[in-house]
């Protein structure tokens, strides 16, 4: 099975299944001279585990990640870094009446159709769970950013029919996670927490959409045609499990728009040339304008509900379907870092490709 490598100067394998022994990445083309400790990777992992709060699933998962190679006296050393994250809390029979039947809306079928085996506990390699090893990749990038003062911040910004309207550059991480749902706003928050509760308490799931925004970026990053840096983000937000749309700046509120009120008029703000509005989301012609990155990611209904369902099993004969076992009825609120880490994995490895585009 191809496809689990992102990245070409900074580059992450991701491997592990769901109910494996473990899951987790390989980092290669990080700096040499980074400090780097679990310290710095155990916070993201954190705040994406299962069983953080009563909306998210129960699976306890404590996460703790571990540094197998790539540095010496807590310094990276240019070598590939291998992160480890033990599965602690499988329960593999909460799936063994699923051998024989595909789960709809899941990759059961096309899994089977396709490699002619599959891995029934928790989905094996389709299950959310391995996005713990781009969390922890990623909280690797992420630091290199920081250094380089590039800020990532992501949040909730609408479940189901509710939706948040903030200031964009006003969010913080600290409000962000001043809620279980991650809306910055204490509000809205609790709409969300209350239509998440209900829905689950339904035997239901819900859908949403995660926002982001990124600070600070340097003019230049990305490449034209193929390589374009909206392309690479939406690659990387498209490739997170239960992902159904990528939008960045206007995105198709634009097609609203004339030309003259959608384009971003070029001025000087304290010696530096900017744009008035930033309808283009940060990136002109694949390229970073150095206005602030402003893309969003809307994430299904989680397919694993408790209500009983029509399927169909190994041979073709309808059967229902009554799943149990414990499961996100909105996967936004653990999206959030997952889709920050995902930006920092592009971003970090356009970055560092910006470093040779020019002597």
């Amino acid at each position: 099975m191809s496809g689990s490598l992102m990245g070409k100067v900074f580059s992450v394998m991701n491997w592990g299944e769901s109910h494996g022994s473990a899951v987790g990445a390989v980092v290669d083309g990080c700096p040499a001279g980074l400090s780097l400790s679990v310290a710095d990777i155990q916070p993201a992992l954190d705040r994406r585990r299962p069983g953080q709060s009563h909306l998210v699933t129960q699976r306890k998962e404590l996460d703790r990640v571990q540094i197998l190679s790539g540095t010496v006296g807590g310094v990276t050393t240019g070598t590939p870094i291998s992160l480890l994250i033990p599965n602690e809390d499988q329960r593999s029979k909460d799936y063994s009446n699923l051998e024989s039947l595909y789960r709809p809306s899941h990759a059961d079928f096309t899994y089977q159709q396709k490699y002619g085996i599959r891995d029934v506990a928790g989905g094996g390699r389709s299950s959310a769970r391995v996005t713990a090893g781009w969390v922890a990749a990623g909280a690797i990038a992420q630091k290199i950013l920081h250094l380089n003062g590039i800020q990532i911040t992501a949040w909730v910004e609408q479940v189901g029919d509710i939706r948040l309207s903030i200031e964009k550059d006003s969010v913080t991480l600290a409000m962000v996670e001043s809620s279980a749902t991650r809306c910055p706003d204490t509000q809205v928050a609790l709409l969300m927490e209350q239509k998440i509760l209900q829905t689950r308490k339904q035997g239901e799931s819900i859908g949403g959409i995660v926002r982001c925004y990124i600070k600070h970026l340097p003019v230049g990053l990305g490449q034209p045609i193929y390589d374009k840096l909206e392309a690479e983000l939406a690659k990387a937000m498209l490739s997170i499990n239960a992902s159904k749309g990528f939008e960045i700046g206007s995105g198709f509120e634009g097609v609203k728009m004339t030309g003259s009120a959608h384009n971003d008029i070029f001025i000087h703000n304290n010696g530096r040339i900017e744009t008035q509005t930033n309808y283009s989301g940060g990136i002109q012609g694949g390229i970073s304008n150095g206005m602030p990155l402003d893309f969003a990611v809307a994430f299904k209904p989680t397919a694993t509900i408790l209500k009983p369902q029509k399927t169909l099993d190994l041979n073709g004969q309808e059967q229902t379907l009554q799943v149990h076992g414990r499961h996100d009825p909105c996967v936004v609120p653990r999206a959030v870092p997952i889709v920050e880490a995902m930006t920092a994995l592009v971003i970090c490895d356009q970055f560092l490709q910006n470093k040779l585009s020019k002597l």
